[in-house]
């Protein structure tokens, strides 16, 4: 998964767990709720400006958008 598509992941992830719309993410930090679909699809480029009004927004700090998901535990094979 690339950086921009990660971005995408997490920042959907997380304005969906703190009940955002997109529209309304959009109005708080002041940007177009086109642009936050884009950001959403992966479809454009994020600016650093950008990623902070988000995140102070979602209150969350911006590593957030940068999370991997984590894996489950691999299984050892019989040997």
């Amino acid at each position: 998964m690339d950086l921009r598509q990660l971005f995408a992941t997490n920042l959907r992830r997380v304005r969906h767990a703190r009940k955002f719309s997109q529209e309304q993410l959009a109005h708080d930090a002041g940007v177009d709720r086109a642009y936050v679909s884009r950001v959403e699809r992966a479809a454009t480029y994020v600016g650093l400006e950008i990623i902070g009004k988000l995140a102070d927004v979602l209150e969350v700090d911006p590593v957030e958008f940068f999370r991997r998901p984590s894996r489950p535990a691999s299984r050892k094979r019989a040997e």
